[in-house]
């Protein structure tokens, strides 16, 4: 394993071993966050690169588009990113997950000068506006100049003009991004974009940033109304011809009635139409949850104020069947989003934040059909969303919540039965009491906020509810956190305990979204620092899945913390996806740090769990050491392989 450097700050984001720590490929998710944090921008670069076109509208949804297509479908290589060699202060490397997405959006907005110089059809289920035409604030007579400046480049130098003086990357960066995009002579694109006659103010980003060349800030037109006029008869004509045939044509059949946003039916049996009726649902009575034998969903009560509305209920079912090409879609991986088998159970049915929202359970997931509340009495399923989230196995303190609301920064949570009132804390203050959390007559909790991993972790949300400690990461149930040996974990209480978590709450953001369970943190040595500076401590965070697959684990060195910020997060030293390190399964871990002491010298650090007996180093650093820590002095950037012994003589690799 080759070692990070590590010093008693914490390694930043964009400090020199971050390339490294972000790996050889890219996550879909780490994508996803680099896209979502930096859509106004990636979207501004794709309408400078597109090719001019006679409707500005037209290239605003085309720039919008371009951005929305660039998420990958798996993990991709960065290899070929042409990322910006490594810089310092304010202008430190680009976040990789930035470069690729920039990289893809390029591309794209290039391709569409390739095939034509006007910009081609926008494919449906991208950004659409029917009725409406969306175009940026008009500039003034700079910003038109530029405007024309741009349009007279060709493609490539178009996305050199913006690479170099919107992205600031220097000629060397520019050409390397170019060449990865595709462009075939990257030095002359360069060269043109030199030579385009520009206004003043164009090469320091002023005009580039102005409104003019904004896609998020837009102005609205209608369109030309008396085309729309004849277009919209001709629609109702062929409605009306396509209602008078679907009625003949069902005419032999009963019918389920009105289904809301559920595609047509395709076939009928027993068991699918008796999922689809409410009146098989599962509903448990409120007592029953007391005398269960084992405390799971299926112990839980019917709640809510709708839970006897049949007509919500039909179409909750129906859309759960076969939701409609308009109805959103989400399942945490590994669950499957397909109809139930037979009639499901009953959790909760009512209004909540302005939705509708009724919660299902059929034994392997959590379903959550929501729909707007100000389309209830219609019977369209106006809104309509679905929400799937595995369950199996759940009992006692996995089956204790689920998300019922989720708006953009908070969440409510529906609370077992057998879950009293708890508090709210905030994982990065340990010291801290917490606020009292209020629950409804149904067992909904008050709004909750959810975190915001972002580069300034500040604050990181969580439940205590009887002793567990549950947080958001992004799905329909909470994930538990816990604290000990990986076969023994126990609740995050002691002051230990709540220490660890909050110098590693942070680091839950590299697992939202992955359909996680359970998050234990280990600490599994605790080392003596060179110099007579203190202790480390190093931990190992593994998140367990619910599918079992898909696990994740990281090691940390936690320092001494930094005067003034007693709970700065650690160091991480390795990844991994998947194995059995760190688990009950293979209860030990191995790591290394590089770290820099306080007089200046850089050590090799490694530390390893109980049952190591040596650790030996090899590669750029060699070296042993009897027992379970390592520290040897060495140069800054020196790289090492670890592997250690155990005491039954088997042998342990290094993490990551």
């Amino acid at each position: 394993m080759k070692q990070q450097q590590a010093t008693p700050q914490r390694p930043d984001r964009t400090s020199p071993g971050s390339l490294e720590e972000f790996g050889a490929v890219i996550d879909v998710e780490q994508a996803e966050a680099a896209l979502v944090e930096h859509y106004p921008r990636l979207v501004r670069l794709a309408y400078l690169v597109l090719p001019p076109g006679q409707s500005r509208s037209r290239r605003v949804l085309a720039a919008h588009g371009v951005v929305q297509r660039t998420l990958p479908r798996q993990r991709a290589s960065t290899r070929g990113l042409g990322l910006p060699t490594q810089r310092i202060g304010t202008d430190a490397a680009i976040d990789p997950g930035y470069a690729f997405v920039r990289l893809r959006v390029l591309r794209q907005a290039l391709a569409a000068g390739r095939t034509h110089r006007r910009l081609p059809a926008l494919p449906p289920l991208f950004p659409q506006v029917w009725g409406l035409r969306l175009f940026p604030r008009s500039g003034g007579a700079d910003e038109l100049a530029l405007d024309q400046a741009l349009a007279a480049l060709s493609g490539p130098a178009r996305a050199a003009f913006v690479l170099r003086d919107l992205e600031r990357l220097s000629p060397p960066e520019a050409r390397r991004v170019l060449e990865a995009a595709g462009v075939a002579d990257p030095r002359e694109a360069l060269d043109e974009a030199e030579r385009a006659e520009t206004p003043a103010g164009s090469r320091d980003r002023s005009l580039l940033e102005s409104p003019e060349f904004d896609p998020c800030a837009l102005q609205a037109r209608p369109t030309d109304l008396i085309r729309r006029r004849q277009h919209c008869r001709a629609v109702l004509a062929a409605g009306a011809a396509v209602l008078v045939c679907g009625a003949l044509l069902g005419l032999p059949g009963e019918g389920w009635g009105p289904d809301g946003a559920a595609a047509p039916p395709y076939a009928r049996n027993t068991s699918a139409e008796a999922a689809l009726d409410p009146g098989k649902l599962a509903v448990t009575s409120p007592a029953v949850w007391k005398n269960a034998a084992r405390q799971d969903f299926s112990a839980w009560p019917a709640r809510g104020d709708r839970i006897h509305d049949k007509a919500l209920l039909r179409r909750a079912l129906a859309v759960w069947a076969r939701p409609g090409a308009g109805v959103p879609l989400s399942a945490t991986p590994g669950t499957p989003s397909g109809p139930a088998a037979g009639p499901a159970q009953l959790l909760f049915a009512g209004v909540v934040d302005h939705a509708v929202v009724v919660l299902f359970h059929d034994g392997l997931r959590v379903v959550r059909y929501a729909e707007t509340a100000d389309g209830e009495g219609r019977g369209d399923g106006t809104g309509a969303a679905l929400d799937f989230a595995r369950t199996d196995g759940a009992a006692a303190d996995s089956a204790s919540a689920v998300v019922v609301s989720r708006t953009q920064s908070n969440v409510r949570y529906l609370t077992a039965p057998w879950v009293k009132p708890g508090r709210l804390v905030d994982l990065l203050k340990p010291e801290a009491a917490g606020q009292p959390l209020h629950l409804d007559a149904n067992g909904v909790t008050d709004p909750v906020p959810s975190p915001q991993p972002a580069e300034k972790c500040t604050a990181w949300p969580a439940l205590r509810m009887g002793g567990r400690l549950l947080t958001d990461l992004g799905e329909l149930t909470p994930v538990r956190l816990t604290y000990g040996p990986p076969r023994r974990p126990g609740e995050v209480s002691g002051p230990q305990a709540r220490t660890a978590w909050a110098r590693t709450a942070c680091q839950l953001a590299v697992v939202r979204g992955q359909g996680v369970r359970t998050v234990n943190s280990w600490e599994f040595a605790r080392q003596q620092l060179p110099g007579g500076t203190g202790s480390a401590a190093w931990l190992c965070t593994r998140a367990e899945t619910w599918r079992g697959a898909g696990s994740r684990t990281l090691a940390q060195f936690q320092a001494p913390a930094p005067g003034g910020r007693p709970y700065a997060p650690g160091a991480v030293t390795a990844r991994a996806d998947g194995g059995t390190a760190c688990g009950p399964r293979a209860p030990r871990a191995l790591t290394g740090v590089l770290w820099k002491a306080t007089d200046g010298q850089w050590w090799l650090l490694a530390a390893g769990s109980e049952r190591v007996t040596s650790i030996t180093t090899t590669g750029g650093v060699e070296g042993r050491a009897t027992g379970r820590f390592l520290a040897l002095p060495v140069k800054a950037g020196a790289g090492a392989e670890l592997a250690g012994r155990l005491a039954n003589g088997g042998k342990i690799e290094a993490l990551g």
